[in-house]
């Protein structure tokens, strides 16, 4: 069962042209979080329909409560990767990367575009002690690790790199709008961190060229244009397609982690849907890398609306 939580913003730290870290603060949070590292842990964010406005909705049933309010009183959700959970009890705090996408954007940009100290949001999430779901890094027994992801994918990559043993080994890939989104970030020696300032290049386009850099196959950064997206809600990890495609158990039954080839390999990519596409033909299809290796996440689809 997730925790629903009311919020209230304690503090906005602009990180960069393109990030605003957002502070979150409630007595509700007292029982919120995981029993380890938050990763790439995904929440629910429900932002006022009507600014300053928010329905009292229940612990139990508050998401069919949501579903039942009028369509112009409905908080608008989106979902969210964690950046930080810091404190205990009362004094727990939620920390939240925001982007702020320029142009046309989404009800979670715009809330944190305009947030200030008082405002407040909903936050449905895990619960201390109760299995909850929602982190898809399971890497299993890999010891050679491919993060790649664009700026939607930052705070998850950025959260991993953080949890990673010292002798992790591997290559993250993080693409961002301009230079000024670089961020300092902490990760093991042998790791290597690489930021991919966009400056103008399509979205996704510098990833999958660097990816094609270190692997061994041809793109360039204007390839991902012409990527078609045959699933909308592309969506594939070591025990889930939702493509339909079958997927095997893994050989100990479990779903904690995947269970490595002899190359000892794992990849896991998220963000803007075509990248996400490209990068699953080449290495699945391509590259054959057993898709008990990997995880692909199309976070969201440039000029597309996502809901929830």
């Amino acid at each position: 069962m997730p925790i629903l939580a009311r919020v209230s913003v304690r503090s906005v730290e602009r990180l960069s042209p393109s990030f605003a870290r957002i502070e979150l603060a409630g007595d509700d949070l007292a029982d919120f979080g995981n029993d380890g590292p938050s990763l790439d842990q995904r929440i629910k964010l429900l932002f006022p329909a009507v600014p300053g406005v928010l329905p009292e909705l229940s612990g139990e049933n508050w998401y069919a409560e949501w579903l039942a309010l009028p369509e112009d009183e409905r908080p608008r959700m989106r979902t969210y990767t964690i950046r930080s959970v810091e404190g205990e009890g009362i004094e727990k705090r939620l920390y939240v990367d925001f982007v702020l996408h320029p142009g046309a954007h989404g009800p979670g940009s715009d809330w944190a575009g305009a947030a200030e100290p008082g405002d407040e949001i909903l936050v449905a999430g895990p619960k201390l002690g109760e299995p909850y779901g929602g982190i898809e890094w399971l890497p299993g027994d890999a010891t050679r690790l491919l993060l790649v992801g664009d700026e939607t994918a930052v705070p998850a990559i950025v959260s991993i790199l953080e949890s990673l043993p010292a002798d992790a080994t591997g290559s993250a890939f993080l693409e961002v709008p301009a230079a000024d989104d670089v961020q300092d970030v902490v990760a093991p020696e042998g790791l290597e961190v690489s930021w991919l300032p966009r400056e103008g290049a399509p979205v996704g386009g510098p990833a999958l060229a660097a990816v094609g850099g270190l692997l061994g196959f041809e793109a360039t950064p204007e390839d991902v244009t012409s990527v078609e997206v045959e699933d909308p809600d592309l969506w594939e990890t070591p025990d889930y397609s939702s493509s339909g495609e079958e997927v095997s158990a893994p050989a100990n039954g479990s779903t904690n982690g995947s269970t490595t080839g002899e190359d000892g390999r794992y990849a896991w990519i998220a963000g803007e849907s075509r990248m996400v596409t490209a990068l699953r033909r080449h290495l699945v299809n391509e590259l054959e890398m057993p898709r008990k290796q990997v995880a692909f996440m199309g976070y969201w689809r440039e000029g597309v609306s996502m809901k929830g």
